[in-house]
């Protein structure tokens, strides 16, 4: 299994975007790390998840799925340590 990274631009301010945290939130494990930054561990492939997660977009919004890589670094994210520690 892989971590994917997903970051998204969100355009409409008063949409409700409940139906996408909830596809996210669909992949068992997942970690909230920025408010629009998502890590998630799964078989698919980064065309696959972008594809999933389309149908809970307007055709405006942005999103950007990347797998993760061999080295990473932050400071101030939403979830636990520990999460990104184990799984990027």
């Amino acid at each position: 299994m892989a971590c994917y990274l997903i970051s998204y631009d969100l355009r409409k301010p008063n949409r409700n975007y409940d139906a996408l945290y909830a596809a996210i939130k669909a992949y068992r494990t997942w970690a909230h790390i920025h408010e629009s930054v998502w890590a998630i561990v799964t078989e698919n492939t980064a065309t696959q998840v972008r594809d999933y997660l389309l149908q809970h977009l307007d055709a405006d919004d942005r999103v950007f799925v990347i797998r993760s890589g061999t080295e990473s670094a932050w400071k101030g994210v939403l979830c636990k340590n520990e999460w990104l520690k184990d799984h990027l």
